[in-house]
């Protein structure tokens, strides 16, 4: 979830220059080489334990090959330019903030997916149609570096408005939200917190509090954010960063030297929350096993799976989170939400008037 900058699609969606898919498997054609095997297309977060998918592949027969096409959006973007000749089965990886762009180009065929029924309401959509399988979800929040904060005495922010307090000058850094998935999540998290005619205002103000804007995550987080392992190596001096709820765990576990608590904390007042969907590709060339597939992402085995891979949380009812996951990136108690119908008559016009506010 951690990886999921998505590229600016202009209204018509015109063409864009298409990367290498790179991932799993014989061919880098993206054709499954036989009807045993089915395909999954996904953004570079996807990720699974071995002894899970290899026990799915031993109950099903279908040997699982997997593209991963870089960003969340970019994978969007491409499988709508590709419908017809998709280069899977399946997409993973469209999440609530591009949803709308995903059925409105006719990107899934429907399918009701075995143990829909285990899914928490909150998280259902398109109910009638059944297009896409809810599969995860997570909250886009504000990061602070605890040592930094603590160096300066200083109150680490806890809202929105707290960011464009002037104690807060030069500190945050974001991600574009024109071509990043948390970037675009906080600026509609801003927009659920102040309305429409209230989130521009604000966003005048983080850019006259000195608010950094870069293109995607890896940059924010890996690069310029200083309570980070990576952003610490490369001499990153942002103690705010846009990130997930879920940051602050993976610290700790992927940290050399277990610490007792997590180096960062998350401003819990920021967080809007995400939810990331599957579905079955239109024109898919192994449909049977594609839901196989989808069957499988709701399956108990790959729900209680995700936390320590993806660092996302479950959306089956009563799936086991594990308790470091639960300790150190607890789902925010009040986060911003918007409706799906919301986010699709509003998203490419606040994109536009975002950029030429904070980038020009």
């Amino acid at each position: 979830m951690h990886n999921k900058t998505l590229v600016a699609v202009a209204a018509g969606l015109g063409l864009l220059a298409l990367p290498a898919l790179t991932g799993c498997g014989s061919s880098d054609t993206g054709k499954p080489t036989d009807s045993r095997t089915v395909t999954l297309v996904s953004h570079d977060s996807w990720s699974v334990s071995k002894n899970v998918l290899k026990d799915f592949e031993k109950r099903s027969g279908y040997q699982v090959k997997v593209l991963k096409d870089g960003d969340a959006g970019q994978a969007v973007n491409k499988a709508i330019l590709t419908k017809d000749n998709p280069q899977g089965d399946v997409l993973f990886g469209v999440d609530n903030t591009l949803l709308s762009r995903a059925l409105d180009n006719g990107l899934f065929q429907p399918y009701q997916a075995k143990g829909s029924g285990t899914v928490l309401p909150q998280y259902q959509v398109d109910r009638t149609r059944h297009r896409v399988t809810p599969v995860d979800t997570g909250d886009i929040c504000v990061n602070y570096d605890k040592a930094y904060f603590s160096a300066h005495r200083l109150t680490p922010p806890r809202s929105f408005a707290d960011l464009a307090d002037p104690r807060y000058k030069n500190l945050l850094v974001t991600e574009n939200a024109a071509t990043s998935s948390p970037g675009l999540g906080f600026l509609l998290g801003s927009a659920a917190q102040f309305g429409d005619a209230g989130w521009q205002d604000y966003w005048k103000k983080l850019k006259a509090n000195g608010v950094k804007v870069v293109d995607g995550w890896e940059q924010a987080y890996d690069q310029e954010f200083s309570g980070s392992t990576q952003g610490r190596k490369a001499g990153g001096d942002r103690p705010l960063v846009v990130s997930y709820a879920s940051s602050p765990p993976a610290e700790v576990i992927y940290a050399k030297k277990r610490p007792a608590t997590a180096p960062t904390g998350v401003a819990s007042g920021t967080c809007f929350r995400q939810t990331e969907y599957a579905g079955l590709l239109s024109n898919a060339r192994n449909p049977k096993g594609g839901k196989a597939f989808l069957d499988f992402l709701l399956s108990k085995e790959f729900q209680e799976d995700m936390p320590l891979n993806m660092f996302v949380y479950p959306v089956r009812e009563a799936a086991q989170v594990p308790p470091d996951f639960l300790k150190y990136g607890p789902q925010a108690k009040d986060p911003q939400t918007m409706a799906p119908d919301r986010i699709a008559a509003n998203r490419d016009q606040w994109v536009k008037t975002w950029t030429s506010l904070v980038l020009r």
